[in-house]
């Protein structure tokens, strides 16, 4: 009986083992089109043997543990470009808007300096029509309508973008809180040895989702992970988060703390490195361009304008016909020395007061021959008003074509990346099926032993009995 005792419990054990091996595969077969899950697979590993001297005698089979798929390297490949990902794609999202103000046909600044000069080339033809006159400051104030109607759409998306880095440092927040719980979690069942299979994967899935946000490195500390961003900063240490905040500066704008620290220039990838990129870096520079553009056209113009007289023969400069004291009459409204794009303005109303006539004559068309000769003129930081636009535009979808392009290229390799990731950890339903029939048989095969020595037991028992 002893012996087939210890038969029935090798048996019960191939049983235990197999049916925990079927169940295994049926998880799998249920996960195969779970986002993030990684295949388990049984480990099955021989009992530890008896020794009957002089035989020694096996006891079966135990399974060990389930042990969920998964290749390290490649997740911290994943987590990486995941990281340039987002930085991207927040970058080219904030480039096209900008892009929106440099490409109207009609309205954009381009446009409207093209008119202005053309309304000053035909004013040059007849200096005395009122019309003509009427019609440059119309084009002058479009003008100004466009640079202003360009400086605060930047302003309004600089403002949007503070609004998205105050969002995000909240959802950065939030993971972290979540990952240091699963941590405490996955920790509790590896000290008990059991398996964390799906606590692993949401953790895994939660760190792709912080990556896409902000620079993360993870690193593996016993039982658990800690996560910094990438120059060291703490966002989760065990089972506790760290949480990061944001604070206003002398302007308004968001800046990034962590634990009193400010952070923010140290935050390069991810969405909110992306977002950072466009609020500091690149709409500053286009505003810049912009403002300096607008200040040197209006000083330019204004320089000319007072150089000359208007309709009726008064000078516009500052002396009056006596010699005396005047204020100059302008065309544009002196820039400030910042924000010249956003408050620039048409200083008069009377078109009688542009100044055409170089000498004081109505017929004299010197000084608008003058004003239009600016267009081709380098009084923009050396290039002409429209070359230095130009300049501007083409930066800008120069920039977004870069960034465009690099995000294609960020795609696909993330994309080969998930792509091997799947091939190592995820489900093969075919793989599965053999596994189950493999698996199946061999527990039809240990029931059938126990089944057998179930009958030599009886055989046993009577043969006593008789």
């Amino acid at each position: 009986m002893s012996s087939l005792n210890a038969s029935l419990a090798t048996a019960l054990s191939g049983l235990a083992a197999e049916q925990g091996a079927l169940e295994a595969t049926t998880n799998n077969v249920a996960n195969v089109n779970t986002p993030g899950y990684s295949r388990e697979v049984p480990v099955l590993v021989t009992s530890n043997p008896i020794i009957v001297d002089p035989l020694t005698l096996g006891t079966g089979v135990t399974l060990k543990t389930i042990e969920s798929i998964r290749d390290p390297i490649l997740e911290t490949r994943i987590q990486q470009e995941t990281q340039t990902q987002g930085q991207l794609s927040a970058l080219v999202s904030a480039l096209s808007q900008t892009q929106v103000s440099f490409t109207s046909n009609t309205g954009d600044i381009g446009s409207q300096l093209s008119n202005f000069f053309n309304s000053v080339n035909q004013l040059a033809t007849n200096p005395a029509d009122l019309s003509l006159r009427q019609g440059v400051l119309t084009a002058a104030g479009n003008l100004a309508t466009a640079f202003n109607v360009t400086a605060n759409h930047l302003t309004s998306q600089r403002t949007s973008l503070d609004s998205s880095v105050e969002q995000t440092v909240s959802q950065i927040n939030q993971l972290s809180q979540q990952i240091a719980q699963l941590n405490g979690q996955i920790s509790s069942l590896e000290n008990v040895g059991e398996d964390p299979g799906g606590f692993l994967d949401q953790r895994t899935n939660l760190i792709d989702q912080l990556s896409s946000l902000v620079d993360v490195s993870v690193i593996p500390s016993d039982n658990t992970i800690n996560i910094t961003t990438a120059n060291g900063t703490a966002l989760v240490a065990g089972q506790q988060s760290f949480q990061l905040s944001t604070q206003p500066d002398a302007s308004g704008l968001q800046h990034i703390y962590a634990q009193g620290s400010d952070i923010t220039s140290t935050i390069v990838s991810g969405q909110l490195g992306g977002l950072l990129q466009a609020r500091d870096q690149q709409i500053p520079a286009i505003q810049k361009q912009l403002d300096t553009l607008a200040a040197d056209l209006a000083n330019a113009v204004n320089a000319v304008q007072t150089a000359g007289y208007d309709l009726n023969g008064n000078p516009t400069g500052a002396v009056d016909l006596n010699g005396n004291p005047q204020a100059p009459v302008n065309l544009f409204n002196p820039p400030p020395a910042t924000g010249a794009a956003a408050s620039l303005s048409v200083a008069i109303t009377d078109p009688s007061l542009i100044a055409a006539s170089s000498d004081g004559t109505e017929g004299n068309n010197a000084n608008a021959e003058a004003l239009y000769a600016l267009r081709n003129q380098a009084v923009i930081n050396g290039q002409s008003p429209t070359d230095y636009y130009s300049g501007i535009v083409f930066n800008v979808g120069n920039a977004s074509a870069n960034a465009n392009a690099e995000q294609s290229a960020s795609s696909l390799v993330l994309q080969q990346l998930n792509d091997q990731r799947s091939s190592v950890s995820g489900v093969s339903l075919d793989e599965e099926a053999a596994n189950m029939v493999r698996y199946q048989q061999a527990y039809s095969a240990s029931a059938q032993i126990i089944s057998t020595i179930n009958s030599m037991m009886q055989t046993v028992i009577n043969m006593k009995v008789s």
